[in-house]
């Protein structure tokens, strides 16, 4: 990996860790405890959620027709949700070992915990579960995709569009042949970010793995 692009790369994910951060920050003071990263009220605070929970028949007068009669077409998209989860699982599973490309940790994207607020009713439970859901496979989907980009295809596009993955920061430029004939090997082998940032987040791991790998 080119020290420049090793530089950004690496600010990229700081850039990241502190966006996700700061989403995170709330104005007041946090109510709640995580224990092994589950959330945990006291039965006061509990008592005051379950007092500000709305009652589900409210929620359904409350709502527009129209909003009701579209909610099949939403809660429809689970089905190639879920087969989207199942088969990236099944194929990263399969091929990452083989192309030695690290595999993605899912519950890092998969996150489902909005359920447990006692303030939330049934409807907005259900429908929290399944933002989560959705939101978190298709993170953890484009994650297990720009992974394979960089195996495969390791070229920027000509022209710049939304959404890219920070992986093509190593990418070698759109028609220059003599660069990615050159660096195609070396890149299908450059993890060594993501295999230092699994390996510190391993209990008892030191952060210096990061420093070591760099070259």
């Amino acid at each position: 990996m080119k020290p420049p692009l090793d530089k950004l790369l690496a600010e990229i994910r700081e850039l990241e860790q502190l966006v996700s951060e700061k989403i995170q920050q709330t104005q007041s003071k946090l109510t709640f405890d995580l224990d092994r990263g589950r959330a945990v009220f006291s039965p006061e605070i509990k008592k005051r959620h379950r007092a500000q929970a709305r009652q589900v028949w409210k929620t359904i007068w409350e709502s527009p027709f129209l909003m009701i009669l579209t909610a099949p077409v939403i809660y429809s998209l689970i089905i190639p949700l879920a087969l989207l989860d199942l088969f990236v699982s099944v194929y990263q599973w399969i091929c990452f070992p083989v192309y030695h490309v690290p595999r993605v940790r899912r519950s890092e994207y998969v996150v489902i915990d909005r359920h447990l607020l006692s303030y939330l009713n049934v409807i907005e439970k259900l429908n929290c579960v399944y933002c989560g859901y959705g939101n978190g496979v298709l993170a953890y989907a484009s994650e297990i995709s720009a992974r394979t980009e960089q195996y495969w295809c390791p070229i920027k596009h000509a022209k710049l569009s939304k959404g890219c993955h920070t992986r093509q920061c190593l990418f070698c430029d759109f028609g220059d042949a003599d660069g990615f004939r050159r660096e195609y090997a070396t890149l299908r082998e450059q993890f060594q970010d993501i295999e230092a940032e699994d390996l510190n987040s391993v209990p008892g791991t030191s952060t210096e793995v990061t420093t070591a790998l760099k070259p």
